[in-house]
């Protein structure tokens, strides 16, 4: 196996999409809604437009997820009560369900994922995907990385 950090982040990415992908079914979600469900969670009702920012996604696809969740009755979207012009999507009883049964599942794969691994080392992987995440966030706005 090529050991690149490019194809192994890949490789471990694609091997946890695979492994949590036919649970979303389960539950009645798609890929990409149970992240826009927690940030609901975290965050309280919020504007579309706060949810494609927070996630680098474009609104258009945003919109197409809020669709289906709402047609699922895992959001509502209701009129700002400051603007007309746009909506607050709001988290339902049926969201956080979803969300909580989701949530239980990732902690499954997550056990799986870091068998093995002390909890120092957890916590190490974990700052340095954090790391990478921060330089290539940086990168995109045209800094340059300062070691």
């Amino acid at each position: 196996m090529e050991k690149t950090f490019h194809m192994l982040l890949y490789r471990a990415f694609h091997a946890e999409r695979n492994h949590l992908r036919p649970y979303l079914g389960k539950i009645g979600l798609e890929i990409g809604q149970p992240k826009l469900l927690a940030y609901l969670d975290t965050n309280g009702p919020c504007k579309q437009s706060q949810l494609a920012e927070y996630f680098d996604v474009d609104s258009a696809a945003i919109s197409r997820m809020l669709d289906s969740l709402e047609k699922g009755d895992f959001i509502t979207r209701q009129p700002s009560e400051q603007s007309r012009r746009c909506n607050l999507v709001n988290l339902t009883a049926k969201g956080q369900k979803a969300l909580q049964a989701w949530r239980s599942y990732c902690q499954e794969t997550e056990d799986i994922m870091l068998c093995g691994f002390s909890p120092s080392e957890q916590r190490q992987f974990a700052d340095f995907l954090f790391r990478a995440y921060q330089n290539l966030r940086i990168d995109k706005e045209g800094s340059p990385c300062t070691t």
